[in-house]
This record gives C-alpha cells, structure tokens and sequence, in this order.
C-alpha cells in the first residue's frame, strides 16, 4: 500500500504547500516494473488495468526507471494515481510530433488525477521546431506534484479544465505552456532553451481564453524562469488571453517587452496580462508593451486565491505524496 496524506489546499508563504496530519492508505496499489517484479511491466497496461467509472483512489506505483512509451488515461478511468520514485529517476518518454492529439507522450482525458514524482517527456528532435507535446490534459480536477515536462514546443498542452502544477519542472523552446486550461503554476522552474530556436525568441505561454464570459487563464506564483536565448512570457493564442505572474524570479531570458499581441494584435484591450512583485533582471518594467494590466485588488485576490482553480475544495480530497 502507498501511504498518502490529503492536501489542505492551503495558501500563504514562499511555498505555501501543506498536509493534514492525518494519513490515509490508497484503496488500492498497483506497481510497474519493467524487470517484472511488479503487477505489470508497463505503465499503459496498469492504467488499462483500473475499472471503469473507477470512483476509489488507485495508486499506480512506477519503479524508478524509463518507459518508453506512449500512455492515455481515457475519461471512464478517474481516481488514478501516478507516482514516481524521483522526477530524474522516473521518466516516462516518446518521440512523437505533429497532431497535437495524437502525438503527446501522456494524455490525461479523465477527471480526478494525481501524479508525483516523475517527469514525461516528447523526445522527438528532428533539428526542426513542431507541435511535440509532452502532455496533453482534458480532464478537470488535476494535481501535478514534483513533476517534469519536456519537449521542445508545446510541451505542457494544457487543454481545458481545472489543474494545480506545484514544484514542477517545465522545459521548453516555443510555447511551453498552451491552451485554455484554468491552472495554477505553483513554485514551478520554468527552463526556456530558446537557444535552439532560429528566427526570434520563443514564447513562454500561449493562453486561449477566447470569450470573456470563459473564466480559464494561466496563474504562476513563486516561479523561478531561467534559460537561455530569449523568451517572451507569453503571446496571445487568444482574444482574452489571460495570464498572471506573480512573485515570481525571471533571468535575462525574458525579452524587454515581455509580452506579444500576435494575432490580437489592435485589439489588447481585451487581453489580460499582468506581472505582480516578480523580481530578477528580467522583470524589468521599463521596456514592457504598454498595453499590459495592472490590476485592482479584488481581480488580483481572484487570480491568486485558491478559489481560482479550487471553488469547490476539489484539493481537500486529492492524495498527495509525503513529501
């Protein structure tokens, strides 16, 4: 069994993640070997092994080791947990690119989803820049506890729904993170290898709330983003692209505009970008666009609130790893 504890949802701090005192097993744990000293060898035959409209908490434990291979967690299977031994010493990998939907290492369609301790990574490097998502998420109500992404474009395709990025690790040359999901990024490094880009910087997100009706965007507090090249932190996929950093560190990496209109480009009024007590040489305001938010309290407390992505204390009830 896996000794789990629930995570409060709490806020506050440098690093605001904190435990119940209380511990609780998983109702049930599966392990992954690949030298076949566990239930099964490979990652994607455990989770097809977990019953439809699954609705217990399942532990799939992963021995410390690379899995090459793609894995998909279809909608019908919820409750799953995905814990690693280590984010450098569990890896999960694949060499795919092209359709987004099809070529992404992980993709996650189902609801209630856990995973720690492990990185996914695309390794499709062709010396061409293309869509290569490491992940792919659709489902709501998911938590990614000391993980890794890697790829060169597209590597967090944060599609729809609610998710929660603590201590994570994301690397990326060109649209590290995209989508319309509504997720908070919490202590996270974020890595620009921008370097291997030709023709101009890379983008850092690419966030897609097209309505202002839609209540997605991109939160990052605390975040630390180093590199090299140069990045933008975001560019709008958009008409209401929504993204807020938050004391968070930036390197040299990022350029002095910071942000790029693209496509929206005449009509930034509506686009919400804003940048609160982050500091480094490459927070730097004096060559931002003038077109960014600045932002009155109540909308800040919105965003960085753990109502933004946890109004219904979803979190309350998720397992989480020790440490």
């Amino acid at each position: 069994m896996a000794l789990l504890v629930c995570f409060d949802g709490s806020e506050g701090g440098n690093h605001p993640l904190k435990f119940r005192p209380k511990s609780f097993k998983a109702d049930s744990t599966i392990t992954v070997d690949k030298s076949g000293d566990g239930n099964f060898t490979s990652v994607q035959a455990a989770v097809d092994s977990v019953p439809l409209n699954n609705n217990a908490w399942i532990c799939i434990h992963l021995k410390a080791d690379t899995y090459t291979e793609k894995v998909q967690i279809t909608k019908e299977r919820q409750f799953i947990y995905l814990e690693g031994e280590g984010r450098s010493n569990t890896v999960i990998r694949w060499g795919d690119a092209g359709d987004v939907t099809k070529s992404s290492t992980f993709s996650l369609f189902a609801d209630n989803f856990m995973a720690a301790h492990l990185t996914i990574k695309n390794t499709y490097d062709a010396g061409n820049i293309t869509w290569a998502p490491a992940a792919m998420l659709m489902g709501d109500k998911a938590l990614f506890y000391k993980c890794g992404f890697v790829s060169i474009q597209d590597t967090l395709t944060d599609s729809q729904g609610r998710h929660f990025f603590d201590s994570c690790y994301i690397e990326s040359a060109m649209d590290f993170i995209w989508g319309s999901g509504q997720s908070v990024y919490q202590g996270c490094s974020i890595h620009a290898v921008a370097d291997r880009l030709r023709g101009g910087p890379g983008y850092i997100t690419a966030q897609g709330r097209s309505d202002s009706s839609q209540t997605n965007g991109f939160v990052f507090k605390y975040c630390n983003i180093t590199g090299n090249g140069k990045s933008y932190l975001g560019r709008a996929y958009k008409a209401y692209s929504t993204v807020i950093f938050y004391k968070t560190s930036m390197s040299n990496v990022i350029v002095p505009e910071g942000w790029f209109s693209w496509k929206q480009a005449g009509q930034e009024s509506a686009i919400t970008y804003a940048e609160i007590e982050c500091d480094g040489p490459g927070a730097s305001m004096s060559g931002r666009v003038n077109w960014m938010k600045k932002l009155e309290d109540k909308e800040l407390s919105h965003f960085i609130g753990s109502s933004f992505v946890d109004g219904d204390g979803w979190r309350e009830k998720m397992p989480s790893p020790v440490a």
